[in-house]
């Protein structure tokens, strides 16, 4: 640097020549894609080009490139995220959408209650009262005498049944 900096265009080229091998690995292990190493390298190269004047020829060269290198990097880093972040997916939107998709249903208790009187007057009446008056399965449980795990296991094999028979 020293050298270029006193006017000697071949040291000014080996010495980008030279700086470019160095910092490429340092930015391959930093960025995803070749093409962005480049480009980063490039606004490196450039950086140095202009920062020129501010070098201080008593001290050591790498240390001085290497605080550009980061700068620069840092930057590229912030603008890609940035962007990303402009182009993101709102995670609130997604959830609404995605609750509206699950709670949902073509399927209402009164389009199926035929079918649920049909089934065993235990099962029955826990749908009934669960989904028609809507209680929990605790208070299923209190109402008809039963344990909470036993109303809810009574519930799933009503749903696996009816399941089955609104699929045929």
């Amino acid at each position: 640097m020293r050298q270029s900096l006193a006017g000697d265009q071949r040291a000014y080229v080996e010495l980008l020549q030279a700086t470019t091998r160095l910092l490429r690995p340092f930015l391959s292990k930093r960025l995803s894609f070749s093409s962005e190493v480049d480009d980063v390298l490039q606004e490196i190269l450039i950086s140095i080009h202009k920062a020129r004047h501010t070098y201080d020829g008593q001290r050591p060269y790498k240390p001085w490139a290497f605080a550009i290198a980061s700068f620069r990097l840092q930057d590229h880093l912030r603008m890609l995220y940035a962007d990303q972040l402009r182009h993101a997916t709102d995670f609130d939107e997604l959830e609404e959408s995605l609750h509206e998709d699950v709670t949902e249903s073509a399927i209402s208790y009164e389009s199926i209650s035929k079918e649920v009187e049909k089934l065993p007057e235990k099962q029955a009446t826990i749908l009934r009262l669960m989904h028609q008056d809507g209680f929990t399965a605790k208070e299923v449980a209190e109402k008809i005498g039963m344990k909470e795990s036993a109303v809810k296991v009574a519930a799933h094999r009503a749903y696996k049944v009816l399941k089955e028979r609104l699929e045929r």
